[in-house]
């Protein structure tokens, strides 16, 4: 695994136990996607390729007593929505773009259906286009 950035480390100071799925997304987005920028704001951690298509948070999009201990929220766009009992929550934001968020608490839910739509949620911002001028 990697090691983690002390903007990174303060992010998670007070959620010591979503460090662990934290690095392995981490690991993982870095060798999937070799040029990915890596943002830590305040209130969530953003990934880019030219513009964003994943971030983590600690926002809650279940009922507290619903959360698993060590949790985090990632959240990716996608052009259509997703129908899948593993979405916590989905919103069109406005039309063509749906937001996602997912509770991720164990390394185990990294897994190739998870990458998947990491994957079209990083294709669907690389195919964003910028308006002409």
């Amino acid at each position: 695994m990697n090691v983690l950035d002390d903007d990174t480390l303060l992010f998670f100071s007070g959620h010591p136990n979503a460090l662990g799925p934290y690095q392995a997304l981490e690991t993982w987005l870095y060798e999937a996607f070799p040029h990915v920028e890596k943002r830590v704001m305040k209130t969530q951690i953003s990934f880019y390729n030219r513009h964003l298509f994943a971030c983590v948070s600690f926002t809650r999009v279940k009922r507290k007593a619903e959360l698993p201990e060590g949790w985090l929220t990632l959240t990716l766009g996608f052009p259509t929505p997703l129908d899948s009992p593993r979405v916590a929550v989905r919103t069109e934001a406005y039309p063509g773009r749906w937001t996602h968020h997912f509770v991720l608490s164990s390394i185990e839910e990294l897994d190739e259906e998870m990458t998947s739509w990491i994957r079209a949620s990083y294709d669907f911002a690389d195919s964003k286009r910028r308006p002409a001028r």
